[in-house]
């Protein structure tokens, strides 16, 4: 049996997919390290965000309290409250982390809308997230704090 020059090439073509396929299917580690975190009285520590890539962004801690107000009179609560609105991505952490916190009613974020004259919120009964008009009244929010790894 002779061997062509293109049979090996084949032959090295099929195993150089095989060595990509393998190096994306490593496992990966990482490591998060443990943290020690202090909550003050009436607060719930919610979890850990991650980055895009995996590794951890930051913590967040529920800050006790509500209220239901415009975006705006929320966002200037929360300041007044030493935390901030939560981002969207937060809110679904929060849903599933903190959902026995809130009562099953819709929630700002601290996310504008595209269209620049509303906002993004989120309905912890179900987790939807929508959004309406900055100057809706009727909308709770709770403030949160974000803590580095």
């Amino acid at each position: 049996m002779t061997i062509t020059i293109e049979e090996l090439k084949a032959d090295v073509a099929r195993l150089n997919e095989k060595v990509v396929a393998f190096e994306r299917a490593k496992p990966r580690v990482i490591t998060v390290d443990e943290a020690e975190i202090d909550l003050a009285e009436g607060e719930t520590y919610a979890g850990l965000i991650l980055n895009d890539d995996g590794t951890p962004s930051h913590h967040l801690v529920l800050l006790p309290g509500e209220i239901e107000a415009t975006w705006v009179d929320a966002k200037a609560w929360a300041a007044k409250a030493g935390g901030e609105l939560p981002t969207r991505r937060e809110q679904s952490l929060l849903f599933a982390n903190a959902k026995a916190g809130f009562t099953p009613r819709w929630y700002w974020s601290s996310e504008k809308h595209e269209n620049g004259s509303c906002a993004w919120f989120q309905y912890f009964a179900s987790g939807l997230q929508s959004f309406d008009h900055v100057d809706r009244n009727g909308t709770c929010a709770r403030a949160l704090r974000r803590l580095n790894p």
